[in-house]
């Protein structure tokens, strides 16, 4: 969804944010950095830009009160697209508001990168962006080298790999009116609270309620409720939910648009289950305050990155795993009395 091939690092500043429950403080550069050879523009676009190529979400900035200038980085970013004369003290003033929500005890200190980019492309549209990128991760790295008579080995300590972001966004300079087009990257693996402050507290986002994110939505809401809540309301064996999944996959796969009542009708064809499924449907929009209309236009991308989890497989103790793609009615559940042991019978034509 985001390229790079065309696009350009305008400027970039470096600062360093620590952890104020740490006792830690925040280290601001005066100057921009200042790029003199063409290498290390080109390994800093690689590191920032190329971990959002597969990026599929479109957020958006937003703030609880809807004075979108209240949130802070919708503020700066309107301040360096208007005048990016402005731009290091701007980046500043980021910095300084991401270390004013680092406040929970496991975020850890490190550089924060800000940079203004041209040319970057997002679903086609050719805009420049300003990028937050943050490196919390050092790792040692071994140098080899030739030298008279074989080679030498050196190591460089607290170094940064260019191919492992740990944080990053990027907000495009369009759609300005609804909190410009932001993609975002958040590789934390903590608690809670530790990471949700990247995107909740510092960048204050909302996800875009586009196509993507109805189709995800609707698959992962149908999803949950075929193998969380139809078991309290009726009698299912696994196979009977593996089939619900495929059709529903089957569904999305083969249609151009999704239309609430024709999918329940094809996928549930049970009037209570229907009835139960716009209830669940109904509770999510209410409780995420996402509104999913009932008719939309199906994304293949999303479609795709369903497939991935939603799960064919029916598990058998240890013993057997067996896929189930297609007719339900193929294969029958029964008990063996003298085994004591559940069985599946499989009718096939041919093996293959």
């Amino acid at each position: 969804m985001v390229s790079y091939f065309e696009a350009s690092l305008q400027t970039i500043s470096v600062h360093h944010v620590g952890n104020p429950l740490q006792d830690e403080r925040y280290a601001l550069s005066d100057e921009p950095l200042t790029l003199k050879d063409e290498i290390i523009p080109r390994l800093l676009m690689q590191y920032f830009l190329a971990p959002f190529e597969k990026t599929n979400e479109v957020y958006h900035l937003m703030h609880p009160g809807d004075d979108l200038d209240l949130n802070e980085i919708y503020h700066y970013c309107t301040t360096v697209f208007n005048d990016d004369t402005k731009f290091q003290e701007i980046s500043q003033k980021i910095a300084k508001h991401l270390y004013s929500v680092s406040g929970h005890p496991k975020i850890k200190a490190g550089e924060v990168y800000i940079g203004y980019f041209n040319g970057v492309q997002l679903e086609g549209e050719q805009v420049n962006a300003v990028g937050i990128f943050k490196s919390e991760t050092k790792e040692t790295f071994l140098k080899v080298y030739p030298q008279e008579g074989g080679f030498g080995m050196d190591y460089e300590e607290n170094a940064i790999n260019i191919n492992k972001l740990d944080k990053g966004c990027l907000i495009f300079n369009t759609s300005k009116e609804d909190g410009y087009k932001v993609v975002v990257l958040d590789k934390t693996n903590g608690s809670n609270n530790e990471a949700v402050y990247w995107k909740d507290e510092f960048l204050k986002l909302k996800i875009r309620n586009d196509n993507f994110n109805q189709t995800n939505n609707t698959l992962s809401i149908y999803k949950n409720f075929v193998t969380q809540k139809l078991d309290g309301e009726f009698e299912m064996s696994k196979a009977d939910k593996i089939d619900l999944l495929n059709r529903s996959m089957k569904y999305f796969k083969e249609k151009d648009t999704f239309e609430l009542d024709e999918f329940t009708g094809e996928v549930l064809g049970n009037d209570e289950a229907i009835e139960s499924f716009k209830t669940y449907k109904n509770q999510y929009e209410q409780e995420f305050e996402t509104k999913i209309p009932d008719t939309f236009e199906i994304s293949d991308n999303a479609v795709k990155k369903q497939a991935r989890v939603y799960k064919s497989v029916l598990k058998l103790d240890k013993n057997f795993h067996i896929y189930i793609h297609g007719d339900k009615d193929l294969i029958e559940k029964g008990f063996d009395d003298a085994k004591a042991m559940n069985y599946y019978k499989v009718y096939f034509k041919q093996e293959e």
